[in-house]
């Protein structure tokens, strides 16, 4: 099973799913909204079912939100009926396949989406050649260290029923210095919440 049907199988769950920590997901959103204007068009990779960049939309001028599962996008278009917000477009498509629509963006976000890559340093780097000079690379990622490596096997195990995605275990310095070796200023980063950390990291094209 792809990660890509993973995805699109769990998305009806996925959806309505409420969030664990809703004080560090609004602190979350309080701190990206501060590095967003009005006439930006921003990017969101990863976007899953679109919640986030729909409560964005409205602190920007247009939302491109981007999801390699169709299920995702699907609820995601939904979503945006109605609630008439009519400066998002939904897309399937990823950092790898090309499809993403050309930029360059003010700001490209990427939420609980690159402990999920292969490749973060990749990722990062493709970020990079979407952005305007001085543009943002916002993000925030689960950091499963120490302790949390314990889930490694365990994981492997669930990925293989299908049960579970491909995840990368890091910590929070190894990821600043990967996007940092792409080219990017880190200008802000912090735990939201601290355990396990949740590193939101905003890195600026140079």
């Amino acid at each position: 099973m792809t990660n890509a049907s993973f995805w699109d199988r769990i998305a009806p769950k996925y959806a309505t799913h409420p969030i664990k920590d809703t004080t560090a997901y609004e602190h979350t959103l309080d701190r990206t909204r501060s590095y967003l204007h009005e006439d930006d068009r921003i990017l969101e990779i990863g976007c899953g079912t679109g919640s986030t960049a729909l409560l964005l939309a409205e602190n920007v001028a247009h939302v491109t939100a981007s999801d390699y599962a169709e299920g995702m996008v699907a609820i995601g278009r939904q979503k945006a009926r109605d609630q008439a917000v009519g400066n998002i477009d939904f897309v399937r498509a990823s950092l790898e396949d090309g499809a993403l629509p050309d930029g360059p963006y003010d700001a490209v976000m990427a939420f609980n989406l690159l402990h999920l890559l292969r490749d973060p340093g990749d990722a990062a780097r493709n970020v990079y050649g979407l952005l305007k000079p001085g543009g943002l690379f916002i993000s925030k990622t689960p950091c499963l260290c120490g302790i949390f490596r314990a889930l490694w096997l365990p994981g492997t195990v669930m990925r293989a029923l299908g049960k579970w995605p491909g995840i990368r275990f890091f910590n929070p310095a190894w990821l600043e210095r990967t996007i940092a070796a792409q080219g990017f200023e880190i200008v802000e980063s912090g735990d939201f919440p601290k355990t396990p950390p949740r590193r939101y990291i905003v890195a600026r094209k140079r």
